[in-house]
């Protein structure tokens, strides 16, 4: 089955129920170097983080204004991510949650909703009300990382990038290639899939990736974003 049959054939709103049963296909791994994907990959990633950022400027700009509103203080957020061959880097994102939001995760762990590395819990208090909703449903708190395309940090399309901790959890091989914002896991059901799956999806890409298979995960990614299909 070729990639794009994967992208077309894969439901996003049956996810859950995969997630649940957590059943891997099998998988027999080949990592293969494309220079030639990859330098077209790069171009693409320039281009479109540079025009995005152009086009997006105004509306990026009144997001940062109403987060500050909401919760005055730097509408940014940084933290430390694991990239290609486990190099560390700055991830860029809108904060989406109130300032003290890593000092109370520690207090909400063990309301944690998925069985997985990642935290998640139903109506997070520490959220910024109906707005911080908004931007994480649709994906806007993760536009920033525009500059991290344009930086050479991630691409468009790759395995999510972890904290530290939680790629410890993962295997190494994910790190073959850059992190991306979008990827097979983004539109399979993102935090509802579990390690396994993550895991199985991130190593499907890497042996997948091709520039079809980016075109087809960007535009199946617009779809899961505009429908809502999103956590």
């Amino acid at each position: 089955m070729s990639a794009v049959d994967v992208i077309e054939n894969q439901d996003v709103v049956e996810t859950p129920v995969q997630s649940e049963i957590e059943i891997c296909p099998p998988l027999d791994f080949e990592f293969k170097k494309k220079p030639f994907y990859e330098f077209i990959k790069r171009v693409g990633d320039i281009f479109c983080s540079l025009l995005a950022l152009v086009l997006l400027f105004l509306p990026l700009l009144v997001v940062a204004v109403i987060i500050m509103c909401v919760d005055f203080g730097n509408p940014f957020f940084s933290q430390e991510r694991v990239g290609k061959d486990g190099k560390v880097f700055k991830i860029y994102k809108f904060r989406s949650m109130y300032k003290d939001a890593e000092i109370r995760k520690a207090e909400l762990a063990e309301q944690n909703e998925v069985d997985s590395s990642l935290f998640k819990i139903k109506d997070d208090p520490r959220i910024l009300g109906k707005f911080g909703k908004f931007i994480r449903k649709f994906s806007v708190d993760e536009l920033p990382q525009l500059l991290n395309i344009l930086k050479g940090d991630m691409s468009v399309v790759g395995p999510r990038p972890f904290i530290i901790s939680e790629q410890e959890n993962f295997c190494d091989e994910r790190l073959l290639v850059k992190p991306g914002l979008s990827c097979y896991w983004q539109i399979n059901g993102k935090n509802e899939l579990s390690d396994a799956m993550s895991e199985y999806y991130d190593k499907k890409y890497i042996m997948d990736r091709s520039v079809l298979t980016d075109i087809g995960i960007v535009f199946k990614t617009f779809k899961v974003v505009i429908f809502s299909h999103n956590s």
